[in-house]
C-alpha cells in the first residue's frame, strides 16, 4: 500500500495553498496531491473566459509539473476519493488502490446541484464547474441560436453574457424574484437586469420549471405558469453542492459542509478541510457557514496546510467575509461583507442613475458590516479587512464613502502592519 506523510486532495486554490504552506515549515516530508480531475490545477474562477475564448485552456494552470517537482509533491490527476477510512489512516480510491497517510486535507471542492425536474434525465444539458464542462459549453455555443439558463447566480450570468454575445437568444429562468439574489441587493440586480435586456436577453424572475422534454432542435421547458420555452443549448447553473460522497461511515462530522474548527481542522484528530467543502465559522456570528469564493479558499488551506505542519506562526481562521465581484458588458459590480442590516446599524446608499453609479455601505458603531457597487471604484481586499480587523471608521466614514478606493487604501497603507 502507498504511503504518504501529507495527503490532500483537490487541487484548486485551497489545496494548492495548504501544499506551500506545509512545504514552508515541513520541506521534506512525503506529500501526496489527489485530483479526480484529468488536468493540471486550474481556478473554476476563470472558466467563463475559456467559454468566450478569451482563455486558452492550456494557458490557464496555476501549476505546472516543474512546481510539483520541486516542491517534491507526487501530484496523481485522475484519482478520485471514494471512501476515506479515518480509523485506520487510509483513503480508498475509485479504482480500489489505497493509499494511508499520517495527515489528510479534503479540498473536493463541490459540484453543480442539478434540480430534480421531471424530464431531465431525458435531455441534454449543460454545466459549467470543470475546465471540460467549459470547453464543452465553447464548442456548444457556437452552433447556438436559443439558448435557455437555469439560474442568475454569477455562474448563470457569466454564460448568459457569452451565449448573448456569441449571437444566440437567451432566456434566463430565476426561481427568485430577482437576479444574483445571493450577491447583490435589489438596486444592483435592476441595474444588470437591464444591461441584459439592452443587450437582448429575456429575464423571467420569480419563473420556475416544471418539465423537460426532449424536442427535435434540444429540448421543451415547461413552465409553472404553463408557458413553455423551446431551446437549443440548455445550461444548468442552479448552485452547487460540496463533494462529500466520500465521508461514509468516517466519523467525520458534517451538515451542508464538513464541519471544521478555527484550525479548519475536523471532528477527527488527523483530517482537516479547506475550500468550497468546509463548513467554518463566519465573521458576523458564532454559525459555521458556506463561503465558497477564492479569497476564503485560499486562506482556509494555508490555515489548514499551517496546522497540518505543525508551523508555529499559525493565526488561526478569523471566519468567512463574503466577496464576489462581477464584470458584465463593460459594467462592474463588486460586493463585500454581509448584506444584513442589524438593528441599529446605519445605511449610507448613493445612486447616480445618469451615470448607472450605485453604492450602498453598512456601518455599526462606526465598523464597516458590507460594501456593495455597480460601476463603483474600491480594493474588495481592502474592504475585506477594514470588516475583518474592525476598524473603527467614524472620523473618515464621509471621505470614505466619496472615494472609497483612494481612501480604503490610504486607510491600508497606515493600518496595514
Amino acid at each position: 500500500m502507498e504511503q504518504t506523510k501529507y495527503l490532500v486532495v483537490g487541487s484548486s486554490h485551497a489545496a494548492l495553498e495548504a501544499v506551500s504552506a506545509i512545504r514552508m515549515h515541513d520541506a521534506e516530508g512525503s506529500l501526496t496531491l489527489l485530483t479526480r480531475d484529468a488536468h493540471l490545477p486550474y481556478s473554476p474562477t476563470v472558466l467563463p473566459y475559456v467559454v468566450n475564448g478569451y482563455s486558452k485552456p492550456e494557458r490557464i494552470f496555476l501549476r505546472d509539473e516543474d512546481f510539483f517537482a520541486a516542491n517534491k509533491v507526487t501530484y496523481r490527476r485522475g484519482a478520485a476519493l471514494k471512501t476515506l477510512h479515518a480509523g485506520r489512516n487510509t483513503a480508498q480510491l475509485a479504482d480500489g488502490s489505497e493509499i494511508a497517510y499520517e495527515k489528510i486535507l479534503l479540498a473536493t471542492g463541490a459540484s453543480p446541484a442539478v434540480p430534480p425536474i421531471p424530464g431531465i434525465e431525458l435531455v441534454r444539458y449543460h454545466v459549467l464547474r470543470t475546465l471540460d464542462d467549459a470547453t464543452a459549453l465553447h464548442t456548444a455555443m457556437k452552433q447556438s441560436s436559443h439558448a435557455v439558463v437555469l439560474g442568475a447566480g454569477l455562474v448563470g450570468m457569466h454564460a448568459a453574457e457569452n451565449l448573448v454575445k456569441a449571437g444566440a437568444k437567451v432566456t434566463i429562468v430565476e426561481m427568485s424574484d430577482q437576479l444574483t439574489a445571493g450577491y447583490f441587493d435589489k438596486v444592483a440586480a435592476q441595474m444588470i437586469e437591464k444591461a441584459f435586456t439592452d443587450n437582448g436577453a429575456t429575464i423571467l424572475t420569480g419563473s420556475r420549471v416544471v418539465q423537460l422534454a426532449p424536442s427535435a432542435g434540444g429540448c421543451t421547458l415547461t413552465l409553472e405558469n404553463g408557458n413553455t420555452l423551446d431551446a437549443d443549448l440548455l445550461l444548468v447553473a442552479t448552485g452547487v453542492r460540496p463533494n462529500m460522497d466520500y465521508l461514509h461511515d468516517s466519523g467525520v462530522e458534517h451538515g451542508l459542509g464538513i464541519l471544521v474548527d478555527d484550525s479548519m481542522q475536523t471532528s477527527v484528530a488527523n483530517v482537516w478541510a479547506a475550500g468550497d467543502v468546509a463548513q467554518a465559522k463566519g465573521f458576523y456570528g458564532d454559525a459555521k457557514v458556506m463561503n465558497a469564493i477564492l479569497p476564503d479558499a485560499a486562506e482556509q488551506g494555508r490555515v489548514a496546510g499551517m496546522a497540518m505542519a505543525g508551523d508555529p506562526g499559525l493565526k488561526k481562521y478569523p471566519g468567512g467575509v463574503p466577496l464576489n465581484t462581477y464584470h458584465f458588458f463593460g459594467c462592474h459590480a463588486i460586493s463585500v461583507g454581509s448584506s444584513k442590516i442589524p438593528e441599529g446599524a446605519e445605511v449610507v446608499t448613493r445612486f447616480d442613475e445618469k451615470t448607472g453609479r450605485y453604492l450602498k455601505a453598512i456601518f455599526q458603531d462606526g465598523r464597516l458590516l458590507g460594501i456593495f457597487g455597480v460601476n463603483e471604484f474600491f480594493d474588495g481586499g481592502v474592504m475585506s479587512q477594514l470588516i475583518l480587523r474592525r476598524i473603527d471608521l467614524s472620523a473618515v466614514k464621509d471621505r470614505l464613502l466619496a472615494n472609497p478606493l483612494a481612501v480604503g487604501r490610504e486607510l491600508m497603507s497606515k493600518l496595514w502592519r
